[in-house]
């Protein structure tokens, strides 16, 4: 796969496993920051609170370079390390998913507590939609409105996408480009007298 391009879900999904009495409901989140996931954590745990564990694991960035796994109370590697094998053998990242477990009274030993976390995750990855998203950088450039034509040129033949835009006193555009067309976009636009670029 490119550099700049991953795989991630489309929107939350669910998926539900049982074992022996036991209750393992799962949900996949697309993700983009620590924050975000530290909140939909702290939330299902609120939402789930009688459910005895609330495992997790989560990748972020395009080459999964951030990650982490939450055995929340269960045997050590038995749960988040199974959920992120699933994110990984998928290929997927910016994805969080947790696994809520209500106990049914049957111990399920180790194997069979990787088993149902393992299965779980997948539930949640079946109903989910894959979708290929692009690694995009963000620059804010500004430039006098005689340059107009030459920038809208530019913008024309590139097709970064435009994320704001100010034409009052001078003339001020956010934009952002996938990651291997920002080099030639910003060498176009700096030819530009007058323009100068912010990151």
């Amino acid at each position: 796969m490119e550099e700049d391009k991953y795989r991630t879900v489309n929107a939350i999904a669910e998926g539900l496993y049982k074992e022996k009495g036991s209750r393992f409901i799962s949900f996949i989140y697309p993700v983009k920051s620590e924050e975000e996931i530290k909140d939909i954590v702290t939330g299902l745990k609120t939402k789930y609170y009688d459910a005895r564990h609330h495992c997790y694991a989560y990748c972020l960035g395009a080459n999964r370079e951030r990650f982490r796994a939450n055995d929340d109370g269960e045997p050590s590697s038995t749960a988040g390390k199974p959920i992120l094998g699933q994110i990984i053998s998928n290929d997927l990242s910016n994805v969080l998913i947790v696994v809520i477990r209500y106990f049914g009274g049957i111990k399920l030993g180790v194997s069979g507590l990787i088993q149902a976390y393992k299965e779980a995750a997948a539930d949640a990855i079946n109903h989910a939609e894959i979708v290929e998203r692009t690694v995009d950088e963000v620059i804010h450039v500004r430039f006098t409105y005689v340059v107009m034509n030459d920038v809208m040129k530019v913008l024309k033949e590139e097709e970064p996408d435009i994320l704001s835009r100010n034409f009052e006193m001078e003339c001020e555009m956010t934009l952002s480009i996938r990651q291997k067309d920002m080099p030639r976009l910003r060498e176009r636009l700096l030819k530009i007298e007058s323009l100068s670029i912010e990151e």
